[in-house]
């Protein structure tokens, strides 16, 4: 089954949002960073937040939300940029990061409406970025990241570039899995 088909799949992604919270002592972040292919991460946390809101954990306020894509496969970016509700398929979708490669999202709808509610925004990387960031991430603070991961820090570069995170705004970035299932994107002498 895929992401939003499952019963409980949203469910179990609300505990991002959940434990994003507790850590962060009840202060949610201003801007959360997430690698965004089918969403449910992005979508499970904003259910989260709206919960803890009604239990009375935390206010009103929430983060801005940003939708990290690969540019060989972003429909939610260009849904978000043409303000479009909904997202049409992806033609020929391609990226290494797997988890990123969702030419057609289901919830596309909820992402795009989280994204404006929260006044986020998309923003698509292309795989070389992705893995040249992963390598700086990997030399200076040695994690060996995922791709989507990378993308997510170096959409916070441009970010910052393009004025719409400021210096100061507390940024969560989630990397969603480690360098170790890419291999062959961080050395080209290992693709068969």
């Amino acid at each position: 089954m895929s992401t939003l088909k499952e019963p409980y799949r949203v469910e179990g992604k609300k505990t991002l949002g959940y434990e994003l919270a507790e850590q962060l002592n009840w202060r949610l972040p201003d801007v959360i960073l997430y690698p965004a292919g089918g969403g449910t991460g992005l979508i499970g946390m904003w259910k989260a937040f709206d919960e803890m809101e009604a239990l009375g954990w935390i206010g009103k306020g929430r983060p801005r939300m940003f939708a990290v894509q690969a540019a060989g496969c972003a429909p939610i970016v260009r849904a978000f940029e043409a303000g479009g509700k909904t997202a049409a398929e992806f033609p020929d979708a391609h990226t290494i990061a797997s988890g990123l490669r969702v030419p057609k999202a289901i919830g596309d709808f909820l992402m795009l409406k989280i994204l404006r509610e929260s006044n986020g925004d998309a923003i698509a990387i292309n795989d070389e970025e992705m893995i040249r960031v992963a390598r700086e991430v990997g030399a200076k603070e040695g994690l060996f990241i995922c791709p989507e991961g990378g993308a997510c820090f170096a959409a916070l570069k441009q970010l910052r570039v393009a004025g719409k995170i400021a210096s100061g705004e507390r940024v969560v970035i989630f990397n969603t899995g480690s360098g170790i299932k890419y291999l062959e994107a961080y050395d080209p002498g290992l693709r068969g």
